[in-house]
């Protein structure tokens, strides 16, 4: 099996799908990779480093086209659907749920596709999961940036001045990036409270150090594969009412509440916004889906009623180094499982992983999520 890693096209996209330990181990098991000649620099990743590992270093993009499969992190664009042959396997983020025009554009050039955030969320397919690797990242990066827009220290301090009391975190959704968020502001010192309408995560929130904030809402919204389902609208009110009372009591608030496919459920009205201490600090994970807090402006830093409001876009991008080398070894663990004998490609389609991360084949959409997407939009949406 031949894989092919380009350079990623998408504005502002640092990260790469390949790292040297990765061709190296599956070198092994006579898989080869071809890469696109700078398609790691923006991560650190080498040309060189890649060659010493195993790679082929290709300076003409097609030699990366016409691989066996051909692995990224976004999706790829029309152009690049259309130098891929027929019959060929693309792996990435493929946003199947809301991009219903890459998904037909697909499946029209006869590619099999698999979307990385499509993978099973089963034990089995752990190590392949590469939404929460990203998370991890995303939830860590979001408190580093708390902690510089926020005019205060994170840390209890003790000085011949004085002492200073210790920032109070509040983080919102309890997901990997909730956790590694909660971690993360646990590190540099702040006293941390997270919130989850998933009842369940609460014993995770304690083993990291943090309570729990309780609210009355007479609902527990887990859904499936671990993932929050949408409250009730009596519900939702009552949960965006109590968390604009709790808002003012905390310096930071971290929002990372995310349902698959949906916009993100909107958690801070403008009154918990104007409830918090000037000075204070919202960075919302959710701004790409919309954003959870009513006044974010995806992309974008601003100050509203003397609150800052970050809603920074692909946060693993910043840190394309390690976001790489994670990423990397999921989509290593996903061409482990299609690799047969002698290293050719070999997709099984009664496995649960790969019929569940499928979302083209044979010129069809197969994935019912991506399916019912591509119907429910006109083409060109």
């Amino acid at each position: 099996m031949r894989v092919g890693i380009p350079k990623e096209t998408a504005r502002g996209e640092c990260r790469v799908a390949i790292a040297p330990d990765v061709v190296k181990r599956l070198a092994r098991k006579d898989v080869e990779f071809v890469v696109e000649a700078g398609a790691g620099e923006a991560s650190s990743i080498t040309d060189d480093a890649l060659r010493e590992a195993g790679a082929t270093i290709a300076s003409d993009a097609s030699e990366v086209w016409g691989a066996d499969v051909v692995a990224k992190v976004r999706a790829p664009s029309p152009e690049e659907i259309g130098r891929m042959r027929d019959g060929g396997v693309v792996v990435g983020f493929l946003a199947p749920l809301t991009d219903p025009d890459t998904t037909r554009a697909l499946a029209d050039a006869g590619v099999t596709s698999f979307a990385m955030e499509a993978i099973p969320r089963i034990t089995r397919a752990q190590s392949m999961d590469a939404l929460s690797s990203q998370a991890t990242v995303a939830g860590y990066r979001a408190v580093l940036i708390a902690a510089l827009e926020m005019g205060r220290f994170f840390p209890m301090l003790t000085t011949a001045a004085g002492t200073i009391k210790p920032a109070s975190v509040l983080v919102l959704g309890a997901g990997v990036a909730g956790l590694q968020a909660i971690a993360t502001a646990r590190r540099l010192g702040a006293q941390v409270t997270a919130f989850d309408v998933r009842s369940a995560v609460k014993e995770q929130v304690g083993s990291l150090g943090a309570k729990f904030l309780e609210l009355d809402l007479d609902a527990d919204a887990e859904g499936t594969g671990g993932y929050a389902k949408a409250l009730d609208e009596d519900a939702q009110r009552r949960q965006q009412e109590q968390l604009a009372q709790a808002a003012g009591r905390f310096d930071v608030v971290v929002s990372t509440a995310l349902i698959p496919g949906k916009p993100a459920p909107k958690l801070l009205i403008e009154d918990a916004v104007r409830n918090m201490k000037p000075g204070s600090v919202i960075v919302d994970l959710a701004g790409e889906a919309g954003g959870n807090c009513e006044l974010t402006r995806p992309g974008e830093t601003i100050v509203e009623h003397d609150v800052t409001i970050a809603a920074p876009l692909n946060l693993p991008s910043d840190m394309p180094d390690h976001s790489s080398q994670l990423y990397a070894r999921n989509i290593m663990s996903l061409l482990e499982l299609m690799t047969g004998e002698e290293g050719a490609l070999e997709l099984n389609w009664d496995d649960e992983i790969i019929k569940g991360a499928a979302i083209t084949r044979d010129g069809e959409i197969v994935h019912e999520g991506a399916r019912n997407a591509a119907d429910r939009a006109p083409a060109g949406s």
